[in-house]
């Protein structure tokens, strides 16, 4: 429902004006204290209004959340990440706390992790994947050849130029209509090619299978494949494999723990194992929300972190018009394993590339699991041994597996499905994977959905031409209701999640025409 139009509401949508809640804005609630939940928080408390923050879970991180669990003999604890494990652009964070007058190293301790990937192939070689250029490209020329390094290094300069046409005109902003995309950075990513096909225009610079799929592979972030991802989601390749990836000591669910800490220290009011079930609403207007105990708490404007469908179904009561709609993202079979044993093979983050890599795609969006799969195995440990007892390691397992669309029962098939799991990592070299198991947690299509993930995929709707960017679903609803998280724009990823608790706190403050991110700005 929309608010009634009003001449100040009409200006809100000429091109250059950023629509805004209607009414006061005094008392801000926001649901849900996942990274997006807090990026806006911070932002509007730091801009002086009062923040109430309402969290289901008795800590701070939503999907980027935390699961612990004490080693059998009683060596210690294993402290898994059970959301992303990949964090690139880490001054989007420190952006958030310079919303708060805070300095992010005061509170977080982040390291490069060096290499950012090492990717296996059937074949037997593998692949160091590395920020710096010079580094990478005498790396493509050793295990490959010179002239691989040198389309190397020209893709290196057409995933710059994509980032830079990109981000302020296309996803650090609200756009409102169709007219806000008409600058000179469109015209220029059509110039370069970004509305072609991904997996082609890396063809045109690599020339090798496997740098074809070190730097391809990020479109499964965004939730379709290469062959039909648009080519400005390279851009994804150029956050993580050039500008860098991070750790952060403590594992990912630091980052929103510090960002919950400094929040609380500058006056918001967190309320962890609170249940929303309602946004009690009349005529477009929200006025409080009601919990699972049946507390109303009132307030003036409104920010939802959850999934966005699930928070219009469950909360609003009314389901978004584009729900039955839209596409969802492949989903997960993730499984967090507490090991006795160490495999000096890997590093950080693993990729482990099958033979086949275009059928891989054909599987996952025609509803099979994959039949040679993909598989991406993350050791937090190699950065921060501190999260397993001595001598124990963390792994991160995840195959990527269809949604909940294609009608696979997970209660019936998850055990057999972990045996897959178990024999494939064994026959990739992690031999004796399954007898050193010591603790594990598994999540499969059905947790996520049982979380409150639409179709059960924690990738949110797929990135597709009609869900990219600002055709994603917007983040105004009513008079004063904002949403934030990878359901709404700018869409999927750590990264785009922090923007969009940006862009939702200026939904409720307005254009903050000072802001210049720390992360663009060097383009």
């Amino acid at each position: 429902m929309s608010a009634v139009l009003t001449p100040a509401r009409l200006a809100g949508w000429l091109p250059g004006r950023v629509r805004t809640v209607h009414g006061p804005t005094d008392h801000v609630v926001v649901v849900g204290a996942g990274l997006a939940g807090l990026s806006a928080a911070m932002r509007i408390a730091g801009a002086g209004r009062k923040v109430t923050l309402l969290e289901r879970e008795d800590i701070a991180g939503g999907r980027a959340g935390l699961v612990v669990k004490d080693a059998p003999d009683g060596s210690g604890q294993y402290r898994f990440d059970n959301g992303p494990t990949v964090l690139t652009m880490p001054d989007l964070i420190a952006d958030c706390f310079d919303a708060l007058g805070e300095d992010m190293h005061d509170w977080l301790d982040l390291e490069p992790v060096s290499p950012l990937y090492r990717a296996f192939y059937a074949d037997g070689s593998h692949l160091d994947v590395h920020a710096d250029t010079e580094a990478m490209c005498e790396e493509i020329g050793r295990v490959i050849g010179p002239d691989e390094a040198a389309g190397y290094r020209r893709y290196v300069d057409f995933v710059a130029k994509l980032y830079r046409y990109e981000m302020r005109d296309f996803i650090d902003r609200n756009i409102d209509t169709p007219l806000d995309l008409l600058t000179p950075n469109l015209a220029r990513l059509a110039a370069i090619g970004g509305f072609g096909k991904l997996a082609p225009k890396v063809e045109q610079f690599l020339k090798d299978p496997r740098t074809q799929r070190v730097y391809s592979f990020q479109a499964l972030y965004a939730g379709v494949s290469p062959y039909d991802a648009l080519a400005i989601y390279a851009v994804i390749a150029y956050m993580d494999s050039v500008a860098g990836v991070f750790a952060a000591k403590g594992g990912m669910n630091a980052i929103p723990q510090a960002m919950a800490a400094a929040a609380e220290k500058h006056g918001v009011d967190i309320r962890y194992g609170t249940t929303v079930t309602k946004v009690e609403h009349t005529g477009g207007r929200a006025t409080a929300v009601i919990t699972s105990t049946g507390e109303r708490i009132a307030g003036d404007t409104f920010v939802l972190n959850p999934d966005l469908p699930v928070a219009h179904r469950d909360l609003l009561g009314k389901s978004h018009w584009r729900s039955k709609q839209l596409t969802y993202s492949p989903s997960c079979y993730l499984m967090l394993a507490g090991s006795n044993r160490s495999y000096d093979f890997t590093a950080h983050h693993n990729i482990h590339f099958g033979e086949q890599w275009k059928g891989v795609f054909d599987d996952l969006t025609h509803g099979r699991l994959m039949s040679d799969p993909s598989i991406l195995v993350s050791r937090p440990t190699a950065s921060d041994p501190s999260l397993a007892p001595a001598g124990k390691e963390i792994y991160y397992v995840l195959f990527p597996t269809p949604n909940m669309t294609a009608g696979i029962d997970w209660a019936e098939s998850a055990p057999r499905y972990r045996e897959h799991v178990i024999s494939q990592l064994e026959s990739r070299g992690y031999e004796g994977f399954g007898d050193a198991i010591e603790v594990e947690d598994v999540t499969t299509p059905l947790e996520w959905e049982q979380r409150g993930m639409q179709a059960g995929a924690p990738f949110a709707s797929a990135h597709t031409f009609s869900q990219t960017g600002p055709f994603r679903p917007g983040n105004l609803w009513g008079e004063n209701v904002v949403f934030t998280g990878s359901g709404t724009q700018p869409g999927v990823g750590v990264p785009m999640v922090l923007v969009s608790g940006r862009l939702a706190a200026e939904r409720v403050l307005g254009k903050d025409k000072a802001y210049r991110s720390r992360a663009w700005r060097s383009i």
